[in-house]
């Protein structure tokens, strides 16, 4: 196999991973009250991005994602799979992307519709306070996924 393979999927593998990520972290940070003065603003152009790769993009990045982690075992061999800090990081890993999938992404989706909605039945303050719940568990998540990048820059022996 060609050297310059393994930078080339090791780019690849990083760079998907933090993409199905992306849209989770920064959603909560967008949905601050777009109504404004009774006419509502149309999201911008970054956030129907970020819509549109949470809502169709996961897949195909995770599928992605998959490939090229089989593809880094396929080359690094598969005694990579016993590093303790490897471990750990995955670990971490499946932690934020449940996260992500089951925490995050529903709740942002009902915020945003409660965000543009408006109306007599429309709470601000139950509304900021769940978006200020989701900020909070997007910094959770962004913690998270530093400990991954430390875990796998610094390589601990871990036990």
């Amino acid at each position: 196999m060609p050297a310059f393979v393994l930078p080339i999927l090791i780019v690849t593998h990083v760079t998907l991973a933090i993409a199905l990520f992306v849209p989770s972290l920064l959603l909560p940070f967008t949905q601050r009250r777009r109504v404004r003065s009774g006419q509502s603003d149309a999201p911008g152009r970054f956030v129907r991005t970020l819509g549109w790769l949470q809502a169709k993009g996961s897949l195909p990045l995770g599928i992605g994602l998959g490939l090229s982690g089989l593809g880094l075992v396929a080359i690094l061999g598969a005694a990579v799979l016993r590093q303790p800090w490897l471990l750990v990081a995955l670990g971490i890993y499946a932690i934020d992307l449940g996260l992500a999938y089951f925490v995050q992404r529903p709740a942002v989706k009902r915020l945003a519709g409660e965000s543009v909605a408006g109306g007599s039945t429309y709470d601000d303050r139950a509304v900021t306070a769940r978006g200020r719940r989701q900020r909070y568990l997007s910094y959770l998540m962004a913690g998270l996924i530093g400990t991954i990048g430390l875990l796998m820059s610094t390589k601990p022996a871990l036990w």
